[in-house]
């Protein structure tokens, strides 16, 4: 499958980042599991998709021209994929993804796999939505999504629906596991489906 991950385009403070983000694409590229990412070579981005194509593995960049012309440094991928605007990036990524995974990042991180998450409750996208966790990263959104199910603004199926891990192996048990909610109705009872309308 094609998985589709964000990251910060920065390292991070704790060299760990970066040792699981290389874990991650070695473990995408001896599985025989595709990249689609932000296509940069910096960062967090550039430490999995490296990885990935040093494993022989595929890497698909989708990056804003922009970007190509502010001069942000680039590798070799399989494909990168030119778009106009951050909207589209994300677009592509969705449409190129069967699964979703977050390392550390920053506000591109979040809005990028916010809108995995929003799909997953409209019932627009049944994939694996995971947090990689490393060192506790992601734990306060975490408890921030279990405080919207608790306080009803989540079903407890919706909140089920995404999955926080510590570790790649971790990862790699939650996106290969059958449980991507394809048979799952995992909209609030009061929306409906739209598929059922």
């Amino acid at each position: 499958m094609n998985i589709a991950v964000y990251c910060g385009s920065d390292p991070g403070i704790d060299p760990v980042y970066r040792k699981v983000a290389r874990e991650l694409g070695e473990w995408m590229a001896e599985n025989g599991h595709g990249l689609v990412y932000g296509g940069s070579s910096i960062g967090l981005m550039g430490e999995v998709s490296a990885a990935v194509m040093q494993g022989g593995g595929q890497a698909i960049g989708v990056e804003p021209r922009f970007f190509l012309e502010a001069g942000v440094a680039q590798h070799d991928l399989t494909e990168l994929i030119v778009v106009e605007t951050m909207s589209e990036r994300k677009a592509k990524m969705i449409e190129l993804a069967d699964a979703f995974v977050a390392l550390p990042g920053g506000f591109g991180t979040l809005e990028e796999i916010s809108e995995i998450m929003s799909r997953i409750r409209l019932g627009l996208t049944y994939a694996p939505c995971v947090f990689l966790s490393v060192n506790g990263y992601y734990d306060d959104m975490r408890n921030m999504l279990d405080k919207m199910a608790a306080h009803h603004f989540l079903t407890q199926e919706q909140r089920d629906a995404i999955s926080f891990v510590q570790d790649v192996p971790s990862a790699a048990s939650a996106l290969t596991s059958t449980h991507t909610k394809n048979h799952i109705d995992i909209l609030a009872p009061e929306m409906g489906n739209p598929d059922k309308a």
